[in-house]
């Protein structure tokens, strides 16, 4: 990896964060990302996130929970779940996220956790890969529906 070091995300790395989190999510509300990753920062027993950083650069993030409703395709509850995922474009494929990944495993065995769940969109074939490049199994393809009633 090209000397980065991963940590738990601070209040210093806000900026950072959410800007990341409206790469990951380009259509959201940038406000609302703020104010979801400053929830965060409140609420660190079932829901932490962490950065990594090189040369006082934040260049990735990932952020993670403890969900106890059932989780498709895991055979437990409660299971660590990956909730965001993001290494900015010029920094992938040198094993930060790979580190990332390797803190919210750690992360999820402390909270008494033998499940690491995720997700993907179906067109996401890059965040597929990545997920199998770090030891995650696809379990399933699902499509959800959805019919507007007054």
């Amino acid at each position: 990896m090209s000397g980065a070091r991963v940590r738990t995300a601070g209040a210093a790395d806000l900026d950072a964060w959410v800007a990341m989190r409206q790469a990951l999510w380009p259509d959201s509300d940038a406000v609302e990302l703020r104010d979801e990753a400053q929830g965060i920062l409140r609420d660190t027993a079932d829901v932490t996130a962490f950065v990594a950083e090189v040369g006082g650069q934040v260049v990735g993030l990932v952020e993670c929970s403890l969900r106890c409703e059932y989780v498709n395709g895991t055979l437990n509850s409660p299971v660590g779940f990956l909730e965001a995922w993001y290494v900015a474009p010029e920094w992938r494929g040198q094993g930060i996220g790979r580190a990332l990944v390797a803190a919210v495993e750690a992360w999820t065995l402390r909270h008494g956790c033998g499940e690491l769940a995720s997700d993907a969109l179906l067109d996401n074939r890059d965040s597929q890969a990545a997920h199998a490049a770090c030891g995650f199994e696809e379990t399933e393809r699902v499509v959800y529906f959805r019919k507007a009633l007054r």
